[in-house]
């Protein structure tokens, strides 16, 4: 694992770290900055870009409307990114590529999360179907509009890559998944992103680092919302063990102190056995280069088996006493009709889109029609989801 220089001031990274002087390019070729690595141009792109700030108007569990203090998409992505970075100093990996995966992995993500992915899916059918991940995809490659010279952002290659590919591969033996969605196949054929490998250490240290964000801030929510007692997370493994050792030590504290306790040590247990497991992953592998990484076979930055029962038990929790309790299904239910209602409409008359969208559409043939009102649908946030239904429908119960 011998460390190399990689200019720029950065620090010697690992043998196995992306070297920003070796990256694949971008689709349509730049010269280089003189003061910025192409990563860390790729994040300030999609750190500027109209995606990135819609984040914080679009639903991680809680419609945005709701209360102040839940999370929304851009508050988990900034919570993901900080744990990415963690991981990315622990390995010496290419921190700002690690940072570009993991603050750009959820600018797919329609109005209301899940339900709004459900409908658009749904209403997309007939026509390649709806995926965040591969609308996120199409938004850093075709749907962003801020240059004179391209549509897209203009990441470079291993960027593209972990953000298609942060879950695991696509195509092949170790496909995550059965079938390739339609934008990452057309892109692929444009620009090919190795879709039967596996994605760098960087990038799956970025899709990590989401499991833990989520798996720990959806419980610290759902407190707040009160679907979730203090006591409940005694049946957890994970959770009920911590906060047992925190009532031993502090045996007054306040109910307020005492989840912020169990959240920050929930975190820190999860990423301390990541490193640690991950670390022997390593040893075990020895990659000399990122594409040793790429073929390894298998997943390298992951749960130990024991703290991968304890994730899975919590998400089960999750889905049971959060995701699907039935305050929340009522408005997710409520979500699901605004986005369809929105869907059926523009498709009857798209001279409700806003000109720049809605111009060419009847000349459209039929999919690339659905695919540009999908487009259009999935940039709503959450506000302006329900603004505009009200305009076109009235008032939707539960959602304000």
């Amino acid at each position: 694992m011998g460390p190399r220089s990689i200019g720029l001031g950065r620090e010697p990274l690992n043998a196995f770290a992306v070297d920003h002087r070796q990256s694949r390019g971008r689709l349509y070729s730049e010269s280089e900055s003189a003061t910025r690595t192409a990563f860390q141009r790729d994040r300030d792109r999609i750190v500027h870009s109209t995606a990135f700030r819609r984040l914080k108007h679009k639903t991680q569990v809680f419609v945005a409307t709701e209360a102040d203090h839940y999370r929304t998409r851009l508050t988990h992505t900034i919570e993901v990114s900080q744990i990415a970075r963690a991981f990315a100093r622990a390995f010496r990996l290419d921190e700002d590529l690690t940072e570009a995966v993991a603050l750009v992995h959820d600018f797919g993500h329609p109005p209301f999360g899940h339900a709004g992915e459900r409908v658009l899916h749904r209403m997309m059918a007939p026509y390649g179907g709806f995926d965040h991940n591969a609308q996120a995809l199409r938004i850093v490659t075709a749907l962003e509009r801020r240059y004179a010279e391209f549509d897209g952002l203009n990441l470079a290659w291993e960027t593209l890559e972990g953000l298609a590919k942060h879950n695991g591969p696509l195509a092949g033996p170790h496909a995550v998944e059965d079938g390739l969605p339609q934008p990452i196949e057309s892109f692929d054929a444009l620009m090919p992103l190795d879709l039967t490998r596996f994605a760098s250490l960087e990038a799956q240290c970025a899709a990590i680092s989401d499991d833990i964000a989520y798996n720990t801030h959806d419980l610290d929510d759902g407190l707040r919302a009160g679907l979730i007692e203090l006591g409940d997370l005694r049946e957890l493994t994970l959770a009920g063990s911590i906060l047992q050792e925190i009532e031993a030590s502090y045996p007054f504290l306040s109910n307020d102190r005492l989840a912020n306790e169990i959240m920050r040590r929930h975190i820190t247990r999860m990423v301390e056995d990541v490193i640690e497991t991950t670390m022997i992953n390593l040893e075990r592998l020895g990659p000399r280069h990122a594409d040793d990484v790429r073929d390894a076979g298998e997943t390298i930055a992951r749960f130990s088996e024991g703290m991968r029962a304890a994730v899975d038990e919590t998400r089960s929790f999750l889905f049971q006493r959060v995701y699907r309790a039935p305050q929340v299904m009522q408005v997710m239910a409520s979500a699901e009709t605004v986005v369809e209602d929105l869907f059926r409409r523009y498709a009857a008359d798209p001279a409700l889109l806003p000109a720049e969208w809605g111009g060419a559409l009847e000349k459209m043939e039929e999919t690339k029609r659905a695919r540009r009102i999908a487009d259009y649908l999935s940039g709503m946030t959450d506000t302006y989801a329900i603004r505009e239904h009200s305009r076109l429908f009235g008032p939707m119960p539960h959602l304000g």
